[in-house]
């Protein structure tokens, strides 16, 4: 049997695929295990400058595989639900760009593993749900009661979340739930594209970038410019910094 999960490290871009097309990639155990570790592992790994999550076959994900809440207690729901926001939560706290390649179906906890990325890059086939309403459930699931209306405001949010109704690609990228809209033959060029520039760094710089803007959605204003004046001294005395504003300077002439 495959690997529910593929993983593949290659001039620092770490590519994460959702490895079970028979199912849609919808996500079990097995699988949230295996994405848990290998984000564990990219966080770690210095060698690791940008990550891409994508889904193999005709969809990027399903969501979580419903099977596995039938037939459970209230203690089982309550540990599985938490359990499946793990990798939300380290995607989150990763200082480095991670990219969502979007393609066919992004539905349920495959959405909420999307908006928790950094960057969305969708192909004009793929579309967009929060199902969790039309099974009975809160439409709240997977971080969507998070990252939607942060992402595209309550009203927006709410149409989503309380309908349950696709979103097309084409209204996600006009709304702001999509980062870049692509061709379906150019995504994957696209996504490579995004990801390189990011590997080649700065990562220091990147790294406190994406912390700024993830405080930014809780932090009083405040808060927020003490930190973005700690992580400025923090990168002025970077190599990477001096490295950047010499090459500036002389492509400048001076």
């Amino acid at each position: 049997m495959p690997d529910k999960l593929l993983i593949d490290l290659q001039d620092g871009v770490l590519t994460l695929t959702l490895n079970r097309p028979d199912r849609l990639n919808a996500i079990d155990i097995e699988m949230l295990d295996m994405l848990v570790g290998a984000l564990e592992d990219g966080k770690k790994n210095d060698s690791v400058g940008v990550i891409v999550l994508k889904g193999a076959g005709r969809v990027f994900c399903a969501g979580a595989d419903i099977g596995q809440m039938i037939d459970r207690t209230p203690a089982d729901w309550q540990e599985i639900v938490d359990h499946y926001l793990d990798p939300i939560r380290l995607i989150a706290s990763i200082e480095k760009p991670i990219i969502a390649r979007c393609h066919g179906d992004v539905v349920g906890g495959g959405l909420g593993l999307c908006l928790a990325c950094d960057f969305r890059v969708g192909a004009l086939d793929s579309r967009y749900c929060t199902p969790f309403i039309n099974l009975g459930l809160a439409g709240c699931d997977m971080s969507s009661g998070y990252y939607l209306p942060r992402l595209i405001g309550m009203g927006r949010a709410t149409d989503m979340m309380m309908t349950g109704r696709f979103v097309d690609a084409r209204e996600a990228f006009e709304i702001g739930l999509l980062s870049r809209l692509v061709n379906e033959n150019e995504l994957d060029d696209a996504v490579m594209s995004l990801a390189r520039t990011f590997a080649s760094g700065p990562t220091g710089a990147l790294g406190f970038t994406k912390s700024a803007i993830r405080r930014s959605m809780d932090n009083d204003i405040g808060g927020e410019f003490d930190y973005e004046i700690f992580a400025q001294v923090q990168c002025l005395q970077s190599e990477a910094h001096r490295e950047r504003v010499a090459a500036f300077f002389e492509k400048r002439g001076r």
